[in-house]
């Protein structure tokens, strides 16, 4: 127990060179393009693929590049417990919210013509 938790240190002083290292990489990836412009832009689509391969693989070899893979871990197993409404559930639900948005917007038009009237009639300017 103790072990791991002096080599978790240990790791975690040396997160800031491995994201110095990811920024590195990120900035010569962006050098390199502008400076091989004149190659087909899928040759240089594939080298980007490449990089951001090796920049996402050291970004999690970092702590929080640990915690953001057991957190979508994580996710992942809690978005397997969820139950999905049918089809049928989906289609009724869309169809009442689309109805009380029917609804409120003529609510809403009428209160509008009516406070329009009420201050055009309190000042004068309608008849």
């Amino acid at each position: 127990m103790m072990v791991s938790r002096m080599e978790n240190q240990s790791d975690n002083k040396l997160d800031w060179l491995k994201w110095f290292v990811v920024a590195l990489l990120i900035i010569a990836g962006i050098v390199a393009n502008y400076y091989y412009i004149q190659q087909p832009w899928p040759l240089r689509f594939l080298a980007w693929l490449f990089l951001i391969g090796i920049v996402m693989f050291m970004a999690c070899q970092t702590y929080k590049g640990k915690q953001l893979i057991a957190f979508a871990r994580d996710s992942r197993i809690e978005l397997r417990k969820v139950v999905w409404p049918t089809r049928q559930e989906t289609v009724q639900t869309t169809l009442v919210i689309a109805a009380m948005v029917v609804i409120l917007a003529l609510m809403l038009w009428g209160i509008d013509g009516l406070l329009v009237w009420l201050v055009g009639w309190l000042t004068g300017q309608r008849g």
